[in-house]
């Protein structure tokens, strides 16, 4: 793995923009406010004739502070097996992108879609390797679910902080199948998420710190 390189000659960190965390309700309305509408056709320069998937950004927020939640997949799978992202897959034909997140959620975590509430849809992400273009959806939950996580599919599920990811940020240059390529990284005590999900992850916490959205338009692997 190449690094791209900072004045200490470490990766790149970035400012999260995060100076302190709004509330649970303010976070609500934030992002009820910057997101894009659900409904929203997701499009993107590259993205011509692109396979049409959809995850779920599911969001805690309660009396704690915000956290997401994310699924390490099985080693088995075909597509990136083992590596963290949110719960989702491709589209059914004829399927809405959003209800395609929230049974996607279902079947991975057994996540009602009664529970969630839709908050907005983030920036679509185009994974230039595989030719699919995702939509992320913002779900809002009351509480921290009680889940039963598919195990043919899900090897692990994750909690973290908003306030854990914006402090570990880094944008790094990875090498995979002979191809290299800048991504948002976040190393939250050894669990890395990366690519498509470090992408959405960058654009959730780019709304958060009420900054501008950055370097949103390249490919996520």
């Amino acid at each position: 793995m190449g690094l791209v390189e900072g004045s200490d000659g470490g990766p790149r960190a970035y400012d999260g923009g995060i100076d302190a965390l709004p509330s649970s309700a303010e976070l609500r309305s934030l992002l009820r406010d910057a997101l894009a509408p659900v409904d929203t056709v997701p499009r993107h320069p590259d993205a011509a004739g692109a396979t049409r998937a959809a995850v779920l950004v599911p969001l805690i927020l309660d009396d704690e502070p915000p956290r997401v939640i994310l699924t390490r997949r099985t080693e088995h799978l075909p597509r990136h097996p083992g590596e963290i992202s949110f719960p989702g897959g491709l589209a059914a034909l004829g399927e809405p992108l959003p209800a395609a997140a929230l049974r996607e959620a279902e079947e991975e975590l057994g996540l009602a879609p009664a529970e969630v509430e839709l908050l907005g849809a983030l920036p679509p992400v185009h994974t230039r390797v595989t030719g699919i273009l995702i939509a992320p959806f913002v779900g809002a939950l009351d509480h921290e679910p009680a889940l039963r996580p598919n195990p043919g599919e899900i090897a692990q599920v994750l909690v973290l902080s908003l306030a854990q990811l914006a402090e570990v940020g880094a944008e790094v240059e990875l090498e995979r199948g002979g191809i290299s390529f800048h991504t948002h990284v976040f190393d939250v005590e050894g669990e890395v998420v990366w690519g498509a999900t470090g992408r959405i992850v960058r654009a959730l916490l780019d709304l958060v710190g009420r900054r501008p959205p950055s370097d949103r338009s390249s490919a996520a692997r």
